[in-house]
């Protein structure tokens, strides 16, 4: 695509839309998530609005943050990517940010018109208080990146009390693929989690890394109605990123991913499908890798503002800075600045084969 053909602010807003119109359709046929929906969509062109005219005054703000609310995790999933990186651990947290951390940077978000905050972790539900924190501020969505083995009566009441909360549990495919990379047994505590969630018609979506290997069965048409038949609304694929080189061969190439990209188009054409997000999707469609800002940043569990979760750099810590300080931060710059995110590479992602320049970058004077 010709950089000069491609606009990144109507491109992002088109995307925002869209999910907007999807998630509008999914619940057109609950009285209670169809207030919440309507409600919403109003404040997320507001919010767009205020996107805008950031931008023409010289600041580009994306619509969406993932946020690790916390290193802390009860599960021990076979190759995470977080446990590879040391932000994962079993030890009580050290230095991570407060609650009251928390609601300063959701609030800023408000404020800048950023209008979805993926909560990650770890296992964002051991931190149920900056998910109390998020529950307040209904202008803005938060899909939970969930392992699912800790919904409890009362945070399923959690959920269905605010909807702008949406849960989204990680598998890895069917009962045999979950339990051997998360534990025997989890595929059916997910599971009970699932029917708590579907009693009380609470919308829920699911997550699933993707890779070379189980790319074909997780699209198939019959795998994706049995997900249905639990409840679930949504399924977000994740495409696998390396975090060392052994695992490389795992990664999708660009022939996988055009395979990939055709599988999901076909299952869309299906209009009783689910709602199908790829992350982070196409580069091609996008102009780029979306990390550093140009269409989300990552916020760790200790406050530093990174690029992606796979890029575990940062020279703002926003315990001491704000979301702003963070867009216009050197090293997210630079990689702007430099054409480092619109670089050819094969598989995985850019920032992973560039780690090296991603360093030098954060360490220049």
């Amino acid at each position: 695509m010709n950089e000069t053909d491609f606009n990144l602010e109507t491109y992002l807003a088109q995307g925002a839309e869209k999910i907007l119109r999807q998630l509008t359709r999914f619940s057109e046929f609950h009285p209670a998530e169809a207030a919440f929906m309507a409600r919403f969509a109003l404040s997320a062109r507001q919010a767009g609005a205020r996107r805008q005219r950031f931008f023409e005054e010289g600041l580009h703000v994306p619509p969406f943050l993932i946020a690790s609310i916390t290193s802390l995790c009860n599960l021990h999933c076979a190759g995470c990517y977080a446990r590879s990186l040391d932000t994962c651990a079993d030890g009580t947290p050290v230095d991570q940010m407060k609650d009251s951390d928390w609601e300063r940077v959701f609030a800023q978000a408000e404020e800048l018109g950023i209008s979805f905050i993926l909560l990650a972790g770890g296992e964002p539900m051991a931190r149920m208080d900056v998910i109390h924190a998020a529950a307040r501020h209904a202008d803005i969505l938060f899909p939970v990146f969930t392992n699912g083995t800790m919904l409890n009566e009362g945070r399923v009441s959690l959920f269905n009390d605010h909807r702008n909360l949406i849960p989204v549990i990680s598998l890895e495919g069917d009962e045999r693929a979950t339990d051997a990379r998360r534990g025997e047994g989890v595929f059916q505590r997910v599971q009970n989690g699932m029917s708590a969630l579907r009693e009380k018609r609470i919308p829920f979506g699911v997550s699933i890394t993707v890779t070379r290997e189980n790319a074909q069965a997780v699209t198939e048409a019959e795998f994706v109605r049995q997900l249905m038949s639990y409840g679930v609304k949504a399924i977000v694929y994740v495409e696998f990123v390396p975090t060392e080189d052994a695992l490389e061969g795992l990664a999708f190439t660009d022939a996988d991913r055009e395979s990939f990209t055709a599988r999901l188009d076909a299952l869309r054409a299906d209009s009783d499908m689910p709602m199908l997000i790829a992350f982070p999707g196409d580069e091609r469609r996008s102009g780029g890798c979306l990390a550093a800002g140009r269409g989300f940043f990552h916020i760790n569990s200790h406050g530093g503002a990174e690029p992606c979760p796979f890029s575990p750099y940062s020279d703002v810590d926003l315990k001491h800075s704000t979301l702003r300080d963070a867009l216009q931060s050197k090293l997210f710059r630079a990689l702007n600045e430099e054409g480092l995110l619109q670089e050819d590479h094969d598989g995985g992602c850019v920032l992973f084969r560039q780690r090296q320049r991603v360093s030098e970058l954060l360490n220049a004077e």
